[in-house]
C-alpha cells in the first residue's frame, strides 16, 4: 500500500500494490501496521456501502461534531466518483480548503480523511457502490454537514446535479463561520 501525501495535511490517497497473476489481482486493502508505520492511527469501526443509480447524484458534504468526530477512507467498488474532503478543523492553516480525487472500481485507490474533515461525492457514472471504512460509530446526534453549493468553500462539481437529498440541500450556509 502506497500512502501519498496531499496537500491537505493528514489527507491521503491511498494506493494499492496488487499481485497480479493469470487468476487476476490481490490487495491489501487495510493493514493497521502499515498505517502505524507511516504514523497514521486508524482503527476500523465501522464499514458501509452505498448505492447511486443515477449519473451526477452528490451525497454531502458530511460529518460528525466532536466527541463524536470521525475519520473515514472511501472506496469506489463499482462505477466512478468525484470525491471531495474539506477541511474544517479550526486550528489548521488549510481551514476551508478543499482536495477533490475521481475514483473508480478500477484505479485501485482509495482516500484517507481524519477526523475534521466533511465529505462529499458525486457520482460520474450509473449504478455507483461506494465503501466507507469508518474509525468511529455513527452518531445521529452529532451528524451534520455543510452544503454543497456553499459560496464560501466554492466546490466545483463536474456534473449538473441529477439526484440530492432534501437534508443535503438544506444544511445551513457557513458564511465564513467555523464549524466544529
Amino acid at each position: 500500500m502506497i500512502f501519498h501525501k496531499t496537500k491537505i495535511n493528514g489527507l491521503y490517497i491511498l494506493e494499492f500494490e496488487p499481485m497480479e497473476d493469470s487468476r487476476g489481482y490481490f490487495v491489501k486493502v487495510f493493514s493497521e501496521k502499515e498505517f502505524k508505520k507511516n504514523k497514521i492511527n486508524f482503527k476500523i469501526n465501522e464499514v458501509n456501502k452505498s448505492f447511486n443509480h443515477k449519473k451526477g447524484t452528490l451525497r454531502g458534504l458530511h460529518f460528525q461534531k466532536k466527541p463524536k468526530a470521525e475519520g473515514k477512507i472511501v472506496q469506489c467498488i463499482r462505477g466512478k466518483i468525484y470525491d471531495v474532503a474539506l477541511d474544517l478543523r479550526p486550528s489548521s492553516k488549510t481551514y476551508g480548503a478543499w482536495e477533490s480525487i475521481e475514483l473508480s472500481s478500477s484505479d485501485k485507490k482509495m482516500l484517507l480523511i481524519p477526523k475534521g474533515f466533511a465529505h462529499g461525492l458525486q457520482t460520474l457514472t450509473e449504478n455507483c457502490e461506494v465503501v466507507y471504512f469508518m474509525d468511529g460509530f455513527y452518531s445521529s446526534e452529532h451528524a451534520s454537514g455543510v452544503r454543497w453549493n456553499d459560496p464560501t468553500f466554492n466546490i466545483k462539481w463536474p456534473l449538473k446535479i441529477s439526484n440530492l437529498s432534501e437534508k443535503d440541500k438544506n444544511w445551513p450556509l457557513v458564511k465564513n463561520e467555523e464549524i466544529h
